[in-house]
């Protein structure tokens, strides 16, 4: 793999991951267009998620460090200040526990699967027809008008469905942050709420494959290093980037755009595929 293969895909990966049109299967679908490129494989795959994890964890410092510091011992303050501050001290120690139960079933599900999901990354059509998936669920997600509910008013049945999502969205083509951020607002969650919810839960989704995949990682050469670094870099300061994006697209315009190019993408690929 080439410097230029490894920003393309660096790019490709920080673009698409956090926006909700699947960067497992821009990852598949992108090198299948490529005459005569070779792709890397899951590991690769894996290291690129990683840069997108540290855009993450910088884009949403001040929310990780608030859920860090509910889990420590409460200090003393003002009457009303202490009641406002127990009150999200009391919502961040309960969104801790959503997010552990919904990554537990993400992971207990990934690694049953594990062998059969990495055998489609292998399949372009599947990939295909599963980013069609991912658009109809962003399109129904935005005809949703009595999503009002905060952090706060989550429960258990949210953490349970949004880490049964999360495990669907292991299948390339459907959109991690798409398809959690969509059932998050089904479930009526506030857009922005939704979308926070989100990627706070992929820190220990992708953490967590990292960590099994951290063998393949070691596998790799010195002649790869530099591929692989610039390849880290270009997925993280893309990935911030399309954070700022997404953020401002929700907020104004909603997530119809995106199911739009989920639609027009996917379907490209398999008229492509069966012309060729």
């Amino acid at each position: 793999m080439t410097l230029t293969e490894a920003v393309i895909l660096g790019i490709v990966q920080g673009l698409t991951e956090p926006l909700p049109i699947s960067s497992s299967a821009h990852l598949v679908l992108v090198p299948a267009l490529i005459p005569g490129f070779q792709p890397p494989g899951v590991a690769f795959d894996v290291l690129l998620h990683l840069g997108t994890l540290l855009a993450v964890i910088f884009f949403l410092r001040r929310e990780i460090t608030g859920l860090l510091v509910s889990l420590m011992p409460a200090h003393g303050g003002g009457e009303r200040g202490q009641g406002m501050e127990d009150r999200e001290r009391s919502a961040n120690r309960k969104l801790v526990l959503w997010i552990a139960i919904a990554t537990v079933l993400t992971g207990a599900i990934g690694i049953l699967f594990q062998d059969r999901i990495e055998r489609l990354f292998d399949s372009v059509g599947t990939t295909a027809c599963m980013l069609l998936i991912t658009g109809i669920l962003l399109f129904c997600s935005d005809r949703v008008k009595t999503n009002q509910r905060l952090k706060a008013d989550m429960n258990i049945k949210d953490a349970i469905i949004l880490g049964l999502v999360q495990a669907f969205a292991l299948i390339p083509g459907i959109s991690r942050s798409g398809s959690t951020i969509s059932f998050g607002i089904f479930r009526g969650l506030e857009r922005q709420t939704a979308a926070r919810v989100s990627f706070l839960l992929s820190i220990p989704a992708i953490a967590g494959a990292a960590l099994l995949k951290s063998a393949d990682l070691m596998r790799f050469t010195e002649g790869d290093l530099p591929a692989l670094c610039v390849g880290f870099l270009a997925a993280a300061v893309t990935g911030f980037l399309s954070l700022k994006l997404l953020f401002i697209v929700i907020r104004k315009a909603g997530l119809t755009l995106f199911a739009w190019y989920c639609w027009l993408f996917g379907a490209s690929v398999l008229i492509i595929r069966n012309m060729a």
